[in-house]
């Protein structure tokens, strides 16, 4: 008589979770630098953002012919304006860079004088995941710094 086997055995067992933490501990170091990287790319496209939003807070206050402090409105956001470009301040203000660019709560902001620095929040060092935003002034433009991703 024929005896049909119902279940893997024991030894059977034990190779495939060995064979699953291998490919565990394999993959994880890959996972974290790809958080990383995806970090550095969101850090990335929040700057692109700003930088987006000044120019077109830039534009539109000029071809209303609005002088350079009066605020405007960016798809329903009122706008504080400086010199011509969107003020720089923290995250709670209504009006400011952060508003018109449109970041998420993904970002924090520290405010400094006349800038402020956006930050990646889940960033291992977020100091070193951020970029500056420096309003205008009556000599200079705004102006975006180069991002810094190695904290991300």
């Amino acid at each position: 008589m024929k005896t049909i086997q119902s279940g893997f055995t024991l030894i059977e067992l034990i190779v495939v979770i060995v064979i699953l933490g291998i490919l565990a501990a394999t993959a994880l170091p890959k996972f974290v630098g790809i958080q990383s990287g995806a970090r550095a790319s969101t850090l990335n496209g929040a700057r692109g953002a700003v930088s987006s939003a000044m120019n077109i807070a830039y534009a539109a206050q000029s071809s209303q012919g609005l002088a350079s402090n009066v605020g405007i409105t960016l798809d329903g956001v009122s706008i504080a304006m400086i010199n011509g470009y969107p003020a720089a301040s923290t995250a709670g203000a209504a009006s400011n860079i952060y508003a018109a660019a449109g970041l998420s709560a993904e970002y924090s902001s520290v405010a400094g004088t006349n800038q402020v620095t956006i930050q990646v929040l889940n960033a291992s060092t977020p100091a070193s995941c951020s970029f500056v935003y420096s309003a205008a002034t009556t000599t200079l433009p705004a102006r975006v710094t180069a991002a810094i991703t190695t904290g991300c």
